[in-house]
This record gives structure tokens, sequence and C-alpha cells, in this order.
């Protein structure tokens, strides 16, 4: 009996053309006799169609094709369903396959988001949000909000909005920080919440961080010179640094002098003061090589 399987393609993540995609996912699962549905999202009402399609179909997997927003949207579409999810990356930062050490080529992924076996996957939860990889508050954060401004997409469009957000980064904020029965205080630059390791870019900027251990870390950066950001980039994250601290741990409050920057796993989301955040353990299973 053939296995079903749900294709959800997000058309326009990565500004790619997912045709040729579509075509290439239908074969490989005609040849290895799986019985398949591709469902692309409009922006409109995709999470409870895609609860709906599971319903009716009743998929033993979900492939998602788009960035790490299309996962967190199927993640949260899914999470009163036992489903194991496959990635095949497609957005403009794939920073979660990019942690889960996913090859380049579309055959070897599609083994992998199809047969492979999986871990079960923790998420943060932040003011209520779901985040299933990196956020932030201050200076990338400013360059997601750049980003989405701007009508320059790809590597391009960041590596420009990066040079800009350099060049008019913000004032040094305060935060207050409340994490394993300690509060302490904090003049940073940028802080990540961090349930991987590693930026969409390959940078890794949490070297200690597992994605299923129950735990966050909150990566405080508190200069970021062009030395300290050369050395971030090359890989040499200093751990030993007096302008970083890191603090491991499973809930935790931010609360900053003044409203800072924040984006949520590459999505922009406003000027925030107050973060509440909290580890979700085992939220979701994920196809890993």
């Amino acid at each position: 009996m053939k296995k079903n399987i749900l294709f959800v393609v997000n058309p326009i993540s990565g500004d790619l053309d997912k045709s040729s995609l579509i075509e290439t996912v239908e074969e490989f699962a005609s040849i290895n006799y799986f019985n398949l549905k591709v469902y692309e999202t409009s922006g409109d009402n995709d999470l409870s169609k895609i609860q709906s399609i599971y319903d009716a179909f009743r998929p033993e997997r979900i492939i998602v094709a788009g960035g790490d927003g299309t996962i967190k949207m199927v993640a949260e579409a899914m999470e009163d369903y036992d489903v194991i999810l496959g990635i095949l990356p497609a957005g403009s930062a794939n920073g979660l396959s990019v942690d889960l050490n996913l090859p380049p080529r579309i055959d070897e992924n599609l083994k992998i988001a199809f047969t492979n076996h999986y871990i079960e996957m923790d998420m943060i939860c932040i003011n209520g949000k779901k985040s299933i990889h990196l956020s932030d508050l201050g200076l990338n954060a400013n360059l997601v909000k750049n980003y989405e401004q701007s009508d320059v997409r790809g590597f391009w469009g960041y590596a420009l909005q990066a040079f800009t957000t350099l060049t008019e980064s913000e004032e040094p904020f305060v935060a207050t920080i409340s994490a394993n029965n300690k509060i302490v205080e904090h003049t940073a630059r940028m802080i990540v919440i961090a349930n991987s390791q590693k930026y969409g870019t390959g940078v890794i900027i949490n070297p200690n961080g597992a994605m299923n251990d129950g735990k966050f870390e909150l990566v405080i950066l508190k200069s970021l010179d062009l030395l300290l950001i050369g050395k971030i980039i090359t890989g040499n994250m200093p751990i030993d640094s007096d302008d970083i601290v890191i603090i491991s741990t499973d809930k935790a409050t931010i609360k900053t002098d003044y409203p800072v920057n924040f984006q949520i796993d590459g999505e922009y989301c406003g000027a925030q003061s107050d973060l509440e955040i909290h580890i979700l353990h085992k939220q979701m299973k994920i196809a890993v090589p």
C-alpha cells in the first residue's frame, strides 16, 4: 500500500521558481511508490488549510519546501498531530537546514526528507510566539527589518543591508535578564535567543547549542566592533571574550531600557522592551541525515 506524503511548497520563498522542484519531487514520489499531494502556500489561511488537508489525507509525513518561516508555520499547524517533517531548503536564509547539516544537493535531500530517521526538536516560546531557530534583539533584527523593506532579495540583499545596518546602528541598550534564579544587567548591542548554533550564512553564534536538549541559550553581545564581527563571521566565535556572555536556561525574561528591534526566525516583529521566554521540549519531529 502506498504511503501518503503531503508536500507543502512556498512558491515565493527565496525568490526562486519552484516549478522544476515540484516536478522533481513528484517524479521521486512516483518512482518510489509514494502517494503525493502538493499544497502551495498563498499567505491566506495556510495554517488551517494544511490542517484540513491533513485530516482528510492523513499523510505519514509532510515535506516542506521553503525557508524557516514556512517550516515554522507547518510545525505550528501540526502541533497537535504526530507527524514527521522533512525539509527541502528553498528560502532566502535556510538557517534551520544549515544547523541540521542538510546537504546542498536536492537528490540527497529527497532521500533524507522521505525516508531517513528523525530527531524530536525543541521550540522556544517568546511572548506567545514560537521560534524554531534563532531570534534576536538589536543589530541583526535591524538588518532583518531593512531587508524586508528593500527590493533586493537573496544573498546580495542581505549583504547590502548588512552594510547599511552597520553604518546606521542604534545606541547600545541596557537589558535586565532574569534566568536560573538570578537577575543580571548587561549593556548590549545584540541578544540572540538561540535554539541552535548557526545563522543561515553558516556563522556560528551559539557553539554549545543543541536543538533537543530542553534548553535555549541567550547570547549577549556587549560590543560589536568590526574585529569581533570579523571573528564571528570567520567562524572563530570567541566564547571566552569579555564582550560575549552566554546563559543556558529553560526560561527567562528580558527587559530593555527602551524598545529594541526584534526578530523571530527571520521575521521582523517590531520594537520590544519586554520578552517572556520558555522552552517547548520535543515539539516536532524533523527528518535528519
